[in-house]
């Protein structure tokens, strides 16, 4: 099976608790996306830029989710993102004639405090990528999928 481009911006997905400070900070190393990997025994191609909160995401920062996904050979990208402005990125892409499947996903709760929700909102937009033919630009939230 071909490989999967996850692009791990950051987000709430990747929040975990700093115990000095009392606040949720983003973890630029991608730790849950590598334990999902880890679980999953899935050969996914993981790379982690950005590392925002999706309201801090700047259009400098979208473009380089865009040469990102250019620079790659995968056809198939999982966007891990944060949900405030996940589908602003959405829109940017799609503007973009990329020949790929491309999903963004998030999570409103960090994997670091109950996995259940970026696993699960994780497993929906990768189910959907080897499910869909058609190319494009499309969310993968709370068991539901728009384009």
């Amino acid at each position: 099976m071909k490989k999967i481009l996850v692009i791990n911006t950051g987000g709430t997905f990747n929040k975990v608790y700093n115990p000095l400070t009392g606040d949720l900070e983003i973890d630029k190393k991608g730790k849950a996306v590598k334990e999902l990997k880890k679980l999953w025994l899935n050969s996914f191609k993981i790379i982690n830029i950005i590392g925002k909160d999706s309201l801090d995401m700047t259009e400098q920062d979208r473009a380089e989710i865009l040469k990102v996904i250019k620079s790659s050979s995968e056809k198939r990208v999982i966007i891990i993102h944060g949900t405030d402005t996940m589908d602003k990125t959405a829109n940017y892409l799609s503007k973009e004639k990329l020949n790929r499947k491309i999903v963004l996903t998030g999570a409103m709760v960090p994997y670091s405090i109950n996995p259940i929700e970026a696993t699960a909102n994780f497993a929906s937009a990768y189910g959907y990528i080897l499910g869909i033919y058609k190319k494009g630009v499309n969310i993968s939230m709370n068991g539901r999928i728009e384009n």
